[in-house]
């Protein structure tokens, strides 16, 4: 990013902040991953389903709070090499869209990058930043709302989650039952993950340094001593990874047009 631009966004968050008169929020969604497991033959944050890409679908909630005034920036972070976000994602919604190409080897590396471009933009520490994954493609704007609802008077912040429903076995190198994990107080974890810029930032930084096993935005806060906030989610938000997944998430964008909308 040219030093033009950088003081443009700056200007542009400044300007936010004396108006909304509060902290800032911002969506990330890392964007950079290949998708090996997905069967997609390429990212699979590009695959159509219902005549939207999946990263179209993932961006539409947060558009809908974007215009409504309770989101206030949304940024992707994509590889350097990325040639195919332009195609996926109409122009009228990439208007309002950051697109980052500063995309690392890993999730991790990715919202890293992201958040110290977001940084340097001019975003402050306690501004509040949304990291979304792209391939969660099935978010509504309604548990958006109630994530920053709880999340906001939370000093730690936290993350949509879903109970556990099913009976959990371990099992042994040989994939055979080794015993029962008891599922009381389990939760799947979801996006968006909620927390302060500053503190996930510095979490990650150190996180990272020290070799942690990083697998999402809670695990890093976590690792930095803190206990993030579980927010019921849907079991509708999960992450397209598998190739049945993507049938999986058409029926449920099948079954929400039916009932009067697809999204929101």
């Amino acid at each position: 990013m040219g030093p033009d631009s950088r003081i443009r966004l700056m200007n542009e968050w400044a300007a936010l902040r004396a108006t909304r008169q509060r902290a800032l929020r911002v969506a990330l969604l890392p964007c950079a991953g290949r998708g090996e497991r997905s069967g997609a033959g390429g990212p699979k944050q590009y695959v159509a389903m219902h005549g939207c890409s999946v990263v179209h679908w993932a961006l539409l909630p947060f558009d809908t709070l974007h215009r409504q005034g309770h989101i206030d920036g949304m940024t992707v972070v994509l590889s350097a090499d990325d040639g195919a976000f332009e195609a996926a994602v109409p122009s009228d919604l990439r208007a309002r869209v950051h697109a980052s190409r500063v995309g690392g080897p890993t999730r991790a590396a990715s919202v890293l990058a992201g958040l110290q471009e977001l940084h340097a933009q001019g975003l402050h520490d306690e501004d509040w930043v949304l990291v979304h994954d792209a391939a969660r493609c099935l978010v509504t704007a309604d548990e958006l709302l109630n994530l920053i609802d709880v999340c906001e008077a939370d000093p730690v912040g936290g993350l949509l989650a879903h109970p556990v429903p099913d009976t959990l076995k371990r099992s042994d190198a040989h994939g055979r039952v080794q015993s029962t994990v008891p599922r009381e107080h389990l939760w799947a974890a979801q996006t968006p993950q909620m927390f302060r810029l500053g503190v996930l930032r510095r979490a990650l930084e150190q996180a990272m340094a020290a070799g942690a096993m990083v697998t999402d935005e809670a695990s890093a806060i976590e690792w930095a001593g803190l206990q993030p906030r579980l927010v019921p989610g849907s079991a509708d938000n999960f992450k397209v990874t598998y190739p049945d997944d993507f049938e999986r998430a058409g029926h449920v964008l099948q079954r929400r047009a039916q009932v009067g909308g697809t999204r929101s």
